[in-house]
């Protein structure tokens, strides 16, 4: 069986580094706070930009799965849509690939 790769990358509020950092962590926190909460997920990896360059985003969310189906079962968890709900307003900007290998 092949797994599916999740991929999603967001800039983030903030009126000035320090806020953007708070915000930062909270989704890092929040997102790794249920990663032994969903089933089907392999792995799961939060990153923070270092590059400093002004296309790139701040967050991005790697993320492994068993199968399209846990994915898809991902998306309705509930562990996920609480991190969703309680992250929603932190983010300007959201960019997703998910690909099979």
């Amino acid at each position: 069986m092949q797994s599916v790769k999740h991929i999603v990358m967001w800039n983030l509020r903030g009126d000035n580094e320090q806020e953007r950092s708070a915000n930062i962590h909270k989704v890092k926190s929040a997102f790794e706070g249920i990663r032994d909460q969903i089933p089907g997920l392999m792995q799961l990896e939060i990153g923070v930009d270092i590059s400093q360059i002004d296309y790139a985003c701040d967050v991005v969310l790697f993320s492994e799965f068993e199968s399209l189906q846990a994915l898809q079962a991902y998306a309705s968890h509930p562990a996920h849509l609480r991190v969703r709900e309680a992250l929603g307003n932190l983010r300007t900007d959201r960019y997703q690939v998910d690909y099979v290998s």
